[in-house]
């Protein structure tokens, strides 16, 4: 295993791909508030965090990646455009032994914000880590969140059930579980079932005042509006058929991006909510193709990122090693609108970015991989 020297070296000769006019090197603290932070995470990284308790400052946690840090550092000083270069230590907790997997390890990356072209600024932040990682010929991903959700607010159902699926877009299991009762694939629950009989006889604050003793954190108000909340959507039509197709034929998409997007045009065609992303996508294979990146050797999975990339919601990468598919990704990033726009209360801030594992970098290159 590469020393910690090397692997500082390695992450300084990693660093200097990104570096250039324009480009601010920073390095926010190891130890970051945690209250925010902690709210901010997907699952994945949430559950990993390391924290701890401060007298003076409360809750405080190592840091576990760039990203959100960065995106506060610039909303405080209110910049506009703006282009971010870092190198440094994360830290994570492995609840299991995980092959290639340390709670302590470097990341280099880099992130742009406010750019007034999206798609340019989305085939930057690729070609930089494409090049940076040419050399070892890694198998390279890409993908696009935005797809799904737009597919997924394009659905003729209820805003109840459009909000269930856009919480569920990260959890692929209990998304397709949603989609198939909401199609009338799957039975409802029994218990459900039960309950929902009873409230064709009964409104339920009668079947509440009978239901005797309640033991539970949730007030009697709660449980009646979720038992109204579940009538509506009982009350519901089904999901067409087509309309679940189109789903399934999205999320089943693994082609060059080139076919990938032809695949997308066809569906587009009787999903007209799809256009704009479709068009964005379009836009963005242009600028990659600008930038000399040869799409032919680039896999386009419209799945990806579902399961690891939470707070990404729109152009999704990566680079593995094809030999040692256990192993985290190389290289990770893409687009994070919707976290900068928390972070920046409300505030429209386009921001894109990604980082590289220096360690593993290094680990592979010495095996030859």
């Amino acid at each position: 295993m590469p020393s910690k020297d090397q692997i500082r070296a390695e992450a300084a000769r990693l660093h200097e791909f990104f570096k250039g006019s324009g480009v601010r090197c920073v390095e926010p603290d190891i130890l970051q508030p945690a209250k925010t932070l902690l709210d901010l995470y997907g699952e994945d990284i949430r559950a990993r965090a390391y924290v701890t308790a401060d007298p003076l400052k409360g809750e405080q946690m190592l840091r576990p990646d760039f990203t959100v840090p960065i995106v506060q550092m610039h909303v405080a000083e209110g910049d506009g455009e703006a282009r971010y270069t870092y190198s440094g230590e994360v830290f994570r907790r492995q609840e299991v032994a995980e092959p290639g997997r340390s709670n302590e390890y470097f990341q280099v990356g880099m992130e742009i914000f406010d750019a007034e072209d999206p798609a340019e600024a989305e085939a930057e932040i690729f070609a930089r880590f494409h090049a940076a990682l040419a050399p070892m010929g890694l198998r390279a991903a890409m993908g696009d969140i935005g797809l799904l959700t737009a597919i997924v607010q394009g659905l003729d159902t209820s805003e109840a059930r459009r909000d269930a699926l856009m919480r569920h877009i990260w959890r692929p299991r209990r998304f397709r579980a949603l989609l198939d009762r909401y199609a009338g694939r799957s039975k409802v629950p029994h218990a459900r079932k039960l309950m929902l009989e009873q409230m064709s006889r009964e409104a339920p604050e009668e079947i509440l005042a009978d239901a005797g003793l309640i033991i539970g954190l949730r007030e009697p108000s709660e449980i009646i509006t979720r038992m109204r909340v579940l009538e509506a959507d009982a009350a519901e039509p089904p999901l067409s058929e087509a309309l679940v197709e189109m789903i399934d034929d999205l999320l089943d998409i693994r082609e060059t991006p080139g076919n990938a997007l032809d695949r997308l045009r066809d569906i587009a065609v009787d999903m007209p909510a799809l256009d704009p992303a479709v068009e964005r996508l379009e836009r963005r294979l242009e600028a990659m193709r600008g930038h000399g990146v040869d799409l032919d050797q680039i896999e386009f999975e419209a799945s990806y990122g579902r399961t690891t990339m939470e707070y990404y919601d729109g152009f999704v990468f990566g680079f593995y090693a094809a030999a040692r598919p256990h192993l985290p990704p190389v290289a990770s990033g893409g687009r994070y609108d919707a976290l900068a726009r928390v972070l920046g209360q409300g505030r429209e801030i386009p921001a894109v970015g990604g980082m590289i594992r220096p360690g593993l970098v290094l680990e592979l290159n010495q095996e030859g991989l």
